[in-house]
């Protein structure tokens, strides 16, 4: 996708790694403004380090990242911050810390000398607990929490921060269905309601095709497609970056593309069932 005057976000020829290992060589890509981007692709691709890169997280050895024109290491953390929230794929929360101190942990980058905490933030914090159910649990522990209220308590905290950008990854880790469609409902209201600009990593190809309004399809490193959802979610896309035959259907309930894998041969014989053991 090129850029246009008003793209705040990109990825110019990145080459990103860790130690000896390449793990994503040259790549360019384009972040659309205001629009909910899904990154796909299998385990190890480098859909994670490429969100790592894009939040200034991980250093480049070669190439760019520009925010707003700018490269994105000539920026200090909290510029970095106000301006870009990262929800990384893990994340250890600092021991005894209660749900409602992390969260607020999100308004840190919108202090100063001059500016303490203000009722404003309260009620962004308020706001953000709310958003992603967790104001219950506002004087739990949050090393206390199931895995799937914890992912909540730290999606909260991202929205404290109030960035026009959000980059999420993999943030329906350890939630159930319900919860899942929950939170990308939340995030196509922060896109489309509030206009902030979502960047996320999903493995759930129908979820990212119902929700998306761009998809990035990464293998080995590389961009293998990208585009609408029906561009990218092709038989031969699925394919060529998953490894798996599939049959494209349109989604009863959104018209989206439906993928469903294709079923291995019946196997014939008792024998075949003793290869299992």
């Amino acid at each position: 996708m090129a850029s246009s005057p008003t793209d705040r976000l990109s990825a110019q020829s990145l080459t990103l790694g860790y130690g000896g290992e390449v793990v994503v060589d040259g790549l360019s890509l384009t972040i659309p403004d205001d629009q909910f981007t899904v990154i796909i692709g299998p385990n190890a691709c480098g859909k994670s380090t490429l969100l790592k890169a894009l939040a200034r997280v991980l250093a480049a050895r070669s190439g760019n990242v520009v925010l707003d024109g700018k490269v994105i290491g000539d920026y200090s953390p909290r510029e970095v911050a106000m301006v870009l929230g990262l929800l990384p794929q893990s994340s250890t929360p600092p021991e005894d810390i209660r749900v409602a101190e992390l969260v607020t942990r999100g308004r840190f980058p919108h202090q100063g000398f001059l500016r303490g905490w203000s009722a404003q933030d309260e009620r962004i914090v308020a706001q953000a607990l709310a958003a992603t159910r967790t104001t219950d649990l506002s004087g739990h522990r949050v090393d206390q929490l199931s895995g799937g209220q914890r992912q909540r308590v730290w999606v909260a905290m991202v929205l404290a921060q109030q960035t026009p950008l959000i980059l999420l990854d993999e943030p329906t880790t350890f939630l159930d269905i319900a919860h899942q469609v929950e939170l990308l409902e939340l995030c196509r209201s922060l896109n489309r309601e509030q206009g902030r600009t979502v960047v996320a990593v999903l493995h759930d190809l129908n979820l990212a095709c119902r929700y998306a309004d761009y998809i990035v399809a990464m293998r080995d490193g590389r961009i293998v497609a990208q585009g609408r959802p029906p561009e990218v979610v092709t038989e031969a896309v699925v394919q060529e970056v998953f490894g798996l035959p599939c049959r494209i259907i349109d989604d009863p309930e959104s018209g989206t593309p439906l993928v469903i894998p294709r079923m291995a041969p019946a196997s014939t014989g008792r024998g075949d069932r003793g290869s299992w053991c």
